[in-house]
C-alpha cells in the first residue's frame, strides 16, 4: 500500500495538486509498468538516457528494450531481469504522472531518490509486510501533529489503512492528521471502543461517496443513500473495530469492547477530548475518519 504514502509525499512537497494526483490514481488499474521507469528505479539508466530512447522510438518502430540494448544503455540480460522484476506499487503512480506531463522522467528520478532517503527506504523492492518501513512512512507522512499519539492509536490507524486497502480499494491517499474541536457531518456512522483504551470513532462522507464506498465494500451496486448503504457503513466500522480489539487482546491481553454503531447524519459534532481527523482521499470522494481519544492506557 505504499502508493498511498507516495501520493501523500507528492502532495506535501507540492509536486502535484489534488486533481492531478486523483486523475493518476484513477488510472492505476488500467496502466502497466514501462521498462524505462523500471530502469530508472533500478539505477540502470538515467532519466536523460530513457528520454533519448523514447525520442528514438519516434524514428524507429522498435520496442524500448530493443533500442536500449542497441544504444548501449542496457544488456539483453538486464532487459530480461527488469521485465521479470517486481517493482513497488508507488512506481506506477509516478510513471502515470510522467505520462500525464505532470512530471518529467528527471523529476521522477529525483523524487524517488528523495522519497527513499527521507523515509530511510533502503530496499528498492519494498514489500507490503515490511513493518519497519510501513511505520516509518506512517510516522513521517501521516502524523505531523504536535499532539502525542499513543502506540494503540498508531496500531488502530495502521490497521484501518490496511482494511481500507483490503475491503474498499487501494486508490486512496491519506492526508496528515489534524486536531479538531468540532466537525460537520453528512453521512456519518460512529462507534465507541470501551476499556483501558477508550475511544469514539466516526466515519463521515458525502452522499455520493457513501454510496460508492458501500458498493465497493459489499461488492454490489447501490444507487441511493438508503438503509442498505447505512448498514454497509456500519458493518465496515464494526468489522474494523472488532479486528482492532482482537489484535489488542492477542498482542497485549487488553480487554476491550465495542458499542453498537450509531448514525449522526447532517449535524455538527463537538468533541470534549483530544480528537484526530484523518482525511482519506479516494478517487471517488473523501472519507473523513475521526478518532476521539477518551482514555489512554500505558504504552505498549
Amino acid at each position: 500500500m505504499y502508493t498511498q504514502f507516495f501520493g501523500n509525499y507528492l502532495l506535501s512537497k507540492n509536486y502535484v495538486n489534488k486533481d492531478q494526483l486523483f486523475s493518476a490514481i484513477q488510472q492505476l488499474s488500467s496502466q502497466h509498468m514501462k521498462l524505462g521507469t523500471l530502469a530508472i528505479h533500478a539505477g540502470l539508466m538515467t532519466a536523460s538516457e530513457v528520454d533519448s530512447v523514447v525520442v528514438e522510438q519516434t524514428h524507429q518502430d522498435k520496442r524500448f528494450g530493443e533500442l536500449a540494448v542497441t544504444m548501449g544503455y542496457l544488456t539483453e540480460q538486464q532487459v530480461n531481469d527488469l521485465l521479470n522484476s517486481q517493482s513497488p506499487d508507488y512506481l506506477l503512480l509516478g510513471q502515470i504522472l510522467v505520462d500525464d506531463n505532470v512530471l518529467t522522467n528527471s523529476d521522477l528520478e529525483n523524487i524517488i531518490a528523495d522519497y527513499r532517503l527521507s523515509n530511510e527506504i533502503l530496499d528498492l523492492d519494498i514489500k507490503v509486510d515490511d513493518q519497519a518501513t510501513f511505520t516509518k512512512l506512517f510516522d513521517n507522512l501521516i502524523f505531523n501533529s504536535k499532539e502525542t499519539f499513543s502506540a494503540y492509536g498508531r496500531m488502530y490507524m495502521e490497521l484501518l489503512f490496511n482494511n481500507f486497502v483490503r475491503f474498499v480499494g487501494e486508490d486512496f491517499t491519506p492526508f496528515p492528521a489534524d486536531i479538531c474541536k468540532e466537525f460537520p457531518t453528512e453521512c456519518c456512522v460512529a462507534q465507541e471502543v470501551f476499556g483501558d483504551y477508550s475511544i469514539t470513532t466516526y466515519m463521515t462522507m458525502d452522499t455520493d461517496t457513501a454510496i460508492e464506498f458501500a458498493s465497493r465494500y459489499v461488492g454490489d451496486s447501490f444507487d441511493e443513500y438508503d438503509e442498505y448503504v447505512k448498514a454497509s457503513l456500519e458493518d465496515f466500522l464494526n468489522l474494523h473495530n472488532g479486528l482492532f480489539i482482537v489484535n489488542c487482546s492477542n498482542s497485549d491481553s487488553l480487554e476491550l469492547s465495542i458499542s453498537a454503531p450509531t448514525h449522526y447524519d447532517n449535524m455538527v459534532i463537538d468533541f470534549e477530548n483530544v480528537t484526530y481527523h484523518f482525511p482519506i482521499i479516494y478517487s471517488f470522494g473523501t472519507v473523513h475518519y475521526i478518532l476521539e481519544v477518551k482514555k489512554i492506557c500505558e504504552e505498549k
